[in-house]
């Protein structure tokens, strides 16, 4: 069993950036795909980026591009997402996932945490 937990979410003005981080508890393996995604009410929960197992590959939604940063350290069970540059259009509740295959940009992975807020004002 794999417990995820995100933390670093909050209340940012429109163009700032927040650090999100993920630690992994349970047997977590350096070959698991991590990946984030959010959902806001009203919306569809959406991919936003994701990390492989295999070869540490960085996948990105065409919406966060440039803008988003995912990092992984196997150390220390944890998995980043550093935003930048953010807009009222990425509030939303941002959750980790991870699954045993490769990185999918659909939300059918296996292990799930709570979620963070992320709130950006205009």
């Amino acid at each position: 069993q794999v417990q995820l937990v995100e933390s670093g979410g909050g209340l940012v003005q429109a163009g700032g950036s927040l650090r999100l981080s993920c630690v992994a508890s349970g047997h977590i393996f350096s070959s698991y795909a991590m990946a984030w995604f959010r959902h806001a009410p009203g919306k569809e929960r959406e991919f936003v980026a994701a990390v492989s197992g295999a070869d540490g590959s960085k996948y990105y939604s065409d919406s966060v591009k440039g803008r988003f940063t995912i990092s992984r350290d196997n150390a220390k069970n944890t998995v980043y997402l550093e935003l930048s540059s953010l807009t009222p259009e990425d509030t939303a509740v941002y959750y980790c996932a991870a699954r045993d295959r490769f990185v999918m940009t659909a939300p059918i992975y296996t292990y799930w945490g709570q979620g963070t807020q992320v709130t950006v004002s205009s």
